[in-house]
């Protein structure tokens, strides 16, 4: 006998529709097609967005875009301020308490899968590190380089390491330190429950060929570079030292300005280290059971969205005879 409870979402529930996958596939689009359908805003869930100094090499929405929908967590901080995913995991969900007064619908936005889990799920409590083991590995970094750590953080959490930006220090950094802290992987932290959250959540993931989603990527590259990506970089060099800075698109650059590449090289250099980054995208969202898979070329597309946000909700009876 079925014992599930088929209930009416939209007129029932709050809907957080969450649009995710590898980067260029083209989230941006899809986002401001459904908030103008919905009559909605989108969220950003693009950890490198949220910096104003950032804008060419992050690929922020346009401003035709931003004029479209309203967006949030677009230039919405400086790359001096310090804003974690924890920081961000608070802000987002004290904004969507606000939004969800006045809409059903919220578009979730972007490839910073940490963030989405956050925003979704709640963030992992991970255990406090001694400050000299991170002091001691950022001199590792300074002094040995990141492939000296992303070569340590494969040999201690492989499965980590296929999921995290390997390209990101801080990240790689975090990862040890919970490691040398507790003698544990940090994969290992990582939550099994979900935290209970005031609305439905609906996770779209938007997939493409391999051949197309990388031949987007080496075309969204020239582009950056064709509008002046190289003298925003430029522009930066004060601040490299920041972790914010420390992504795709800008340590390639700033080896360039080092002399230790030439122009060319440095682009190849974002074309490949971008791909590698959406194949670590792709694993990561992979693993959530939740995610729906649609391709981003499909025409229907969006109709075979918005029919996932209006399907009946399920609803366990015995989930709720526990509640009760």
């Amino acid at each position: 006998m079925d014992h599930r409870l088929w209930t009416s979402t939209m007129n029932s529930t709050k809907t957080l529709l969450v649009i995710a996958g590898p980067t260029a596939v083209g989230k941006t689009a899809v986002a401001i097609q459904l908030a103008q359908r919905y009559n909605t805003v989108v969220l950003s869930a693009d950890s490198r967005q949220f910096y104003r100094e950032m804008n060419i090499g992050t690929a922020k929405p346009s401003e035709e875009e931003l004029a479209a929908v309203k967006h949030y967590f677009i230039d919405s901080h400086s790359i001096v301020e310090n804003f974690s995913v924890g920081d961000y995991e608070k802000q987002a969900l004290a904004l969507l308490d606000e939004l969800f007064k006045v809409h059903d619908v919220i578009i979730l936005a972007g490839g910073s899968g940490l963030y989405v889990k956050a925003v979704c799920e709640g963030f992992d409590e991970l255990p406090v590190a001694d400050p000299g083991i991170r002091h001691r590995l950022n001199q590792d970094f300074t002094e040995l380089g990141i492939k000296h750590l992303q070569e340590r953080l494969f040999n201690v959490d492989p499965v980590y390491y296929r999921m995290v930006d390997i390209h990101n220090p801080q990240r790689i950094i975090r990862a040890l330190e919970v490691y040398e802290s507790t003698g544990k992987p940090i994969s290992s932290f990582r939550k099994s429950t979900k935290n209970n959250r005031p609305f439905r959540v609906v996770s779209i993931g938007l997939n493409l060929p391999r051949d197309i989603l990388y031949r987007q990527i080496n075309y969204r590259t020239d582009m950056m570079v064709k509008h002046g990506l190289i003298d925003e970089v430029r522009s930066l060099l004060p601040y490299r030292h920041l972790n914010s800075l420390n992504t795709v698109g800008y340590s390639e650059l700033f080896d360039y300005f080092d002399g230790k590449t030439d122009l060319e090289q440095a682009i190849d250099l974002i074309k490949q280290n971008t791909r590698h980054f959406a194949k670590r995208q792709l694993t990561w969202f992979r693993k959530d059971k939740d995610v729906n898979w649609l391709e981003a070329d499909d025409e229907e597309l969006i109709p075979d969205i918005i029919n996932l946000v209006n399907a009946p909700v399920v609803v366990e009876e015995n989930d709720e005879e526990e509640a009760v």
